[in-house]
């Protein structure tokens, strides 16, 4: 019954690290590329609005350090459930 709910809490973590990673990344994406765009229309970076940035460029930057997040969290939580590789 152990090893159960070790496993239940191993893919707990796992499923709730996705879904905050992924709601991150549609709240960068789509809400400041997108819905929020015109608020921030007139804060400048780069020569372009700051939506604009979040529209092209933030939004893929976002999602490679979302990537290097949840590599270096996943390894964290495999060597605390024993499951890492070595």
């Amino acid at each position: 019954m152990s090893q159960d709910n070790d496993n239940n809490a191993y893919w707990s973590a796992n499923v709730r690290i996705i879904l905050i990673s992924l709601v991150i990344w549609a709240l960068v994406s789509f809400g400041f590329g997108i819905v929020l765009r015109p608020m921030l229309a007139g804060i400048s970076v780069g020569g372009a609005d700051l939506g604009f940035w979040f529209a092209q460029q933030g939004s893929i930057l976002v999602f490679l350090a979302l990537i290097f997040f949840y590599a270096w969290r996943m390894n964290k939580l495999d060597r605390e459930h024993g499951v890492d590789e070595e």
